[in-house]
């Protein structure tokens, strides 16, 4: 079983930055890949970043460039740094979890990219 927290999201000007962070409890070391996904008001929730436990990313060829993502083992935190920031980026920005077959959630949290 794992729970994640997601934290950081907010409100930030265009061409500026965030980075929000997802804590996962129980047994991170567990975990294959950690994902960000997220979704925009009217719009399918979509894949932006991957980590697996041994440091492969990918990302969405929209954020490429411009996000990264990154994770502390010895915290159990993954992050996800976003600069350059378009009001298209705005979204409610989800962390995922793959252990085995199992996919986990967490609750969210908004990013807003407005003037």
């Amino acid at each position: 079983q794992v729970q994640l927290v997601e934290s950081g999201g907010g409100l930030v000007q265009p061409g500026g930055s965030l980075r929000v962070s997802c804590a996962a409890s129980g047994s991170f070391s567990s975990i294959n890949a950690m994902r960000w996904y997220r979704q925009a008001p009217g719009k399918q929730r979509e894949l932006v970043a991957t980590i697996t436990s041994i440091g492969f990313t990918n990302y969405a060829d929209s954020v490429k460039g411009r996000f990264t993502i990154s994770r502390d083992n010895a915290k159990d935190t993954v992050y996800l740094q976003m600069n350059s920031l378009k009001p298209e980026d705005t979204a409610v920005y989800y962390c995922n979890a793959l252990v085995g077959p199992r996919s986990y959630w967490g609750q969210g949290t908004q990013v807003t990219v407005s003037s």
